[in-house]
């Protein structure tokens, strides 16, 4: 291949390879938290309860963003909601830099909650214009770079462990890094991608900037459809568990199944690791029906997860890193093809909005996942919490079994006046 194909072909490739970037970056904001949980609690001396609640504000903003910059992104295009979004996310990243009580960390996590979360929703839109013939693909390459962010995030701590920083403890180095790369991709992004995208990802095509009570109602008819409603409904479901899972599996790791925190760390970069299976489920999207792939990857992640609450003081680390592992392929293998449904079945002009509200009841429900484990974790115990959310992610599977059985999927016919 010569060096001109491979510059004509990364040129090609600069929208989705600079959105994945930043979709890296907010993935590895939000989860460079779990593995910081310990020592927040040593430094801090807070509970698990108040640190799960803390995280749960992070993503109750996380998921009020994902309406409105859905539907700023119908008007003001995607560019410009994406590019405000790294800049809030990055420079509440700086905050952290020096030392400061417990109020400001949990400000500066419902800062990012509200930066990170502008871009999903509309990097979704984005990218299914951008590469219209390759949505799954492109998803499957977004989703997989930056859930990278999960594998990375857990090493960075450690690696800045026995570090030493003028300005505060070494754990906040990895905010620093974070914020100053967030710049640099907001620079980039802005300057690039315009030129790459259709006019209206870039300056929208509405005057009014209000997101109220009835701009939601315009795309409440959607829900009339009953296969996009329960689509929704199972999105909520594994949501929940997913969000769950991944804000305490350190913590499980080590209170419940006794393992050092180093190990746990491996496992739970581990279950970021397994994120690769989104290139292969993100290209069978685009190839085969999307139904059948969503069925299948919400039943590995059923029975995984079930193994892994099953056999936690049985085995060792190594089963029980691959139930955990296992459990993380099915979830990430859904996560593209969830994307690519739905842009399959909502209508043209209602894909920013409507989009947005599907991830805004999805992410909620994720929201409240990190506080209700947290709370339960204490009352209950860890195995009986994590039954929990072993019995929500059957549900969605169930869901997704009854959609496929039921009719195969078409394009929603309600459409947004």
């Amino acid at each position: 291949m010569s060096v001109t194909t491979v510059i004509r072909r990364t040129t090609e490739l600069d929208v989705l390879l600079l959105t994945a970037g930043i979709w890296f970056l907010a993935k590895f904001i939000r989860y460079a938290f779990p593995p910081l949980f310990g020592l927040f609690q040593k430094s801090y001396g807070v509970s698990n309860a108040v640190l799960g609640t803390a995280f749960t504000g992070f993503m109750l903003v996380y998921a009020l963003m994902q309406f409105p910059s859905g539907v700023l992104a119908d008007r003001l295009g995607s560019v410009t909601v994406i590019t405000a979004g790294v800049l809030v996310a990055s420079i509440a990243s700086l905050t952290l830099v020096v030392d400061s009580p417990f109020v400001v960390l949990v400000v500066a996590m419902l800062l990012m909650g509200a930066g990170t979360g502008a871009h999903k929703t509309v990097a979704v839109r984005l990218l299914s214009r951008a590469y219209p013939a390759r949505t799954g693909r492109a998803l499957g390459v977004f989703d997989t770079l930056g859930t990278f962010g999960g594998v990375v995030a857990p090493a960075a701590v450690v690696a800045v462990a026995g570090m030493t920083f003028a300005l505060g403890e070494s754990w906040r180095l990895v905010y620093l890094a974070a914020g100053i790369v967030g710049l640099g991709f907001s620079v980039a992004f802005w300057r690039r991608v315009p030129a790459r995208v259709p006019d209206d990802e870039t300056s929208g095509g509405a005057t009014s900037l209000t997101v109220g009570i009835a701009e939601l109602r315009r795309y409440t008819p959607l829900f009339f459809d009953w296969r996009f409603s329960v689509f929704a409904l199972l999105t909520v479901l594994f949501a929940f568990t997913y969000n769950g899972l991944v804000a305490f599996a350190p913590l499980y790791l080590t209170d419940e199944a006794g393992l050092t925190e180093t190990t746990a760390g491996l496992l739970y970069s581990g279950l970021f690791l397994a994120s690769l299976v989104q290139l292969v489920t993100g290209e069978l999207s685009d190839r085969l029906s999307q139904l059948p792939i969503i069925v299948a990857t919400l039943g590995l992640a059923t029975l995984s997860l079930v193994a892994f609450v099953s056999l936690t003081g049985s085995v060792g680390p190594v089963v029980l890193g691959s139930a955990l592992v296992a459990a993380g392929i099915g979830a990430h293998g859904f996560r593209p093809v969830r994307g690519a449904y739905l842009m399959s079945v909502l209508p043209d002009e209602a894909a920013g909005g409507g989009l947005g509200v599907v991830r805004t009841l999805l992410m909620a429900a994720g929201a409240v996942a990190p506080a209700i484990v947290g709370v339960l974790s204490e009352h209950v115990g860890f195995r009986p919490t994590f039954w929990l959310l072993a019995t929500s992610v059957g549900g969605a599977t169930l869901l997704a079994l009854g959609l496929l059985v039921a009719r195969p999927q078409t394009r929603c016919a309600t459409t947004v006046d």
